[in-house]
């Protein structure tokens, strides 16, 4: 399957994703690890000695643009560790193997054992929620703690799409400039001008509706866990979810959340984009749960 619609397009996805990490402003190594669904793109940033924390983004997205307001003070305290998702929009290239026994734990797996890492701290936003969550309750001995921003506990695959359908449609059909815009809009709170007034985040969003194949991420499929499988995370998890988020913030979101005993926290002002709308609260929020400073 094709990544991106285009080879046109790939080259400006890749190119607008190097200027990305230019506006990142910290020092970042960029490196490729072999796994057994192909090539895996992580860019790490921070000191080497300080606790490891892996970050994970969205389906459509990409390490460059999702931590771009949040780089900059996290790897002040953590090494961080920012994967592009195989099969995603990022830089890592699946193979064969990928479309046809994709495994997110076994791939996870390989990707920390390629950096040395065997305990680690995870976030995630949007699907990297998700991902968070499942890789805490597969490996609950390589875990110490998640954060997950914009996403809940998964009920069923059908509410999951049924919530994206609604958010994403019509706009994403027909991307355009403006198109971009209304469904930014649409998905964040009041502080949407984060975007807006960064001419290379929305273009690289652009290229991203317009170019990449979204069906390429589809091997990453939503595990439904158990009850048991759930509380196993309780005492290691916080969730944070958007007061206008229309994917995450919803009553039977929440009420899972609650039934489950999970902490949460609902931030005023923010959207499904939670960590590009009030960055320095959510940067603060990971510093406090993580390492409590």
């Amino acid at each position: 399957m094709r990544r991106y619609k285009s080879e046109a397009g790939r080259q400006l996805i890749y190119h607008s994703y190097e200027r990305l990490l230019e506006d990142w402003n910290v020092e970042y190594v960029e490196q490729d690890i072999m796994t057994t669904y192909g090539s895996t793109h992580v860019v790490t940033a921070g000191a080497q000695e300080n606790p490891p924390l892996l970050l994970l983004h969205g389906t459509a997205d990409n390490t460059a643009m999702m931590w771009i307001y949040n780089i900059q003070r996290l790897s002040e305290r953590f090494f961080v560790i920012a994967v592009d998702a195989i099969g995603g929009s990022g830089k890592s290239e699946p193979n064969v193997d990928y479309y046809v026994k994709f495994d997110q734990t076994v791939w996870l797996d390989e990707v920390l054992n390629g950096l040395g890492i065997e305990r680690i701290y995870v976030a995630g936003v949007s699907y990297g929620a998700y991902l968070a969550y499942h890789y805490a309750i597969m490996r609950p001995e390589k875990v110490i703690k998640i954060i997950c921003m914009s996403g809940g506990i998964a009920a069923s695959q059908a509410e999951v799409m049924g919530k994206m359908m609604k958010a994403f449609l019509p706009e994403a059909l027909f991307p355009s400039e403006g198109s971009c815009k209304r469904l930014l809009r649409k998905l964040s709170g009041p502080n949407y001008t984060v975007f807006e007034n960064n001419a290379e985040l929305m273009k690289h969003w652009y290229y991203l509706l317009k170019y990449f194949n979204n069906k390429s991420m589809a091997q990453h499929k939503l595990t439904i866990f158990n009850d048991e499988q759930i509380s196993s995370i309780r005492d290691k998890s916080h969730f944070l979810i958007g007061d206008q988020d229309m994917l995450s913030n919803y009553p039977k979101s929440i009420q899972r959340l609650e039934a489950h005993g999970l902490n949460y926290r609902i931030v005023n002002h923010a959207g499904h984009a939670i960590n590009h709308e009030q960055a320095e609260e959510i940067d603060s929020e990971i510093i406090r749960y993580f390492i409590g400073s």
